[in-house]
């Protein structure tokens, strides 16, 4: 008795208060505070004792997810593997960081797993927003898969009538409707420790508002961590947004690649996306030889297309289109071709549907999508483009 009467102080308890996860911190920190102002002592010390049981249950769910996160390796062939150790430097610094990366740089998929080797997501989940439903299935699936987890155990997705993730999450996959639903009942947002708001420039209203939540919010919790993904032409204006930057890694003042930014905006990193060759062909819908000839409707060119670049080697074709109708006609006009699978993609489309276009295959595959494969994710194989 004597012991645990010592170890339950209420000095002793809040010096433990800041090795739990925010949510136990605060909740914990009130009920010391209620226990401590208790004049009957054997009633104070009972609450105290119970309080400390309590401390002892927080402190090994903290251990249990600090366990839990899987070995890190990274993808060498990606342009944001090569900057890690700068880019977690830069986080690690500040409380705001951004992101300028091309499509292709592996930012989506590295940055959580840079924050979890700082140590992030213990204490906190690591919130991992994505404009699209689609993307935010796909970018949680494709984590789990190079950290060697199961979906929904350490990395999770949290979407519009489907939520695989749970407490024991430590990257939860979003989209950023979620999030701002999450902050009508969490003001302090203190399920998460870090926040990734991943393409920011697409500026939708549900990302101006949580932008906008974010720089109020930030000044009241400093441990919290926010980075924004944007593409290179919009990183200035976040930057300047969150202003008062607090880098303290030495970087050069101004913005180029693998550097952080100075002068008072939060600090940028600039990340290249991979480049290939790209031959570009221009195929008009009226016969410039025939003038007088009707010309072809889209359809019709988009088929002409596709038997051109299938004379030209193996290699998988993504065809962009602006919506469902014309990605339905598409579909049937090409189904008569027996030797290519011909797979949709849209947001509309279900689950399982829309993951179809990310599994292993073979012979030739054309996919018709609308721009959900140009904005939030990468169609793996793709060799030509229409």
């Amino acid at each position: 008795m004597e012991t645990a009467a010592l170890t339950s102080t209420p000095a002793a308890l809040r010096a433990r208060l800041p090795g739990l996860m925010l949510r136990d911190q605060l909740r914990l920190g009130r009920s010391v505070s209620k226990a401590a102002a208790l004049r009957d002592a054997g009633a104070r010390e009972q609450a105290l004792a119970q309080i400390l049981a309590e401390l002892e249950a927080a402190s090994a769910r903290v251990e249990a997810r600090r366990l839990a996160v899987p070995a890190i390796s990274y993808p060498p062939e990606l342009p944001v593997s090569q900057l890690k150790d700068e880019i977690a430097e830069v986080i690690r610094d500040n409380q705001v960081v951004i992101i300028a990366g091309e499509t292709g740089s592996g930012k989506t998929t590295q940055l959580p797993k840079i924050c979890l080797e700082l140590g992030r997501g213990v204490t906190g989940q690591i919130g991992h927003t994505q404009p699209r439903r689609i993307a935010a299935r796909t970018v949680a699936e494709r984590i789990a898969h190079e950290l060697g987890t199961e979906l929904g155990a350490a990395v999770g997705y949290k979407v519009r009538f489907a939520d695989h993730s749970s407490d024991d999450t430590v990257v939860k996959v979003m989209t950023d409707g979620i999030l701002l639903a999450e902050m009508q009942r969490d003001r302090q947002l203190l399920r998460y420790d870090t926040l990734i708001i991943d393409e920011a420039h697409e500026r939708s209203l549900n990302i101006d508002f949580i932008l906008g939540y974010l720089r109020q919010l930030l000044p009241r919790r400093p441990d919290l961590k926010v980075i924004i993904t944007s593409a290179t032409i919009d990183s200035e204006r976040f930057s300047t947004h969150f202003g008062s930057g607090k880098h303290s890694g030495g970087a050069e003042s101004g913005k180029h690649p693998g550097s952080g930014e100075q002068g008072g905006g939060a600090p940028v990193i600039e990340v290249s996306g991979r480049t290939y060759p790209v031959e570009v062909r221009y195929r008009p819908l009226s016969d410039t030889g025939n003038p007088g000839d009707e010309p072809r409707d889209q359809v019709q060119a988009i088929s002409d297309a596709v038997t051109e670049l299938r004379a030209e080697g193996p290699g998988d074709i993504l065809v962009f289109l602006s919506g469902e109708r014309e990605i339905r006609d598409t579909a049937d006009a090409l189904a008569g071709a027996g030797d290519l699978e011909v797979l949709p993609l849209y947001a509309r489309l279900s689950a399982a549907e829309q993951h179809r276009v990310f599994q292993p295959h073979r012979g030739r595959r054309v996919v018709l999508a609308t721009n959900v494969a140009e904005t939030s994710l990468t169609v793996p194989g793709i060799k030509y483009v229409i």
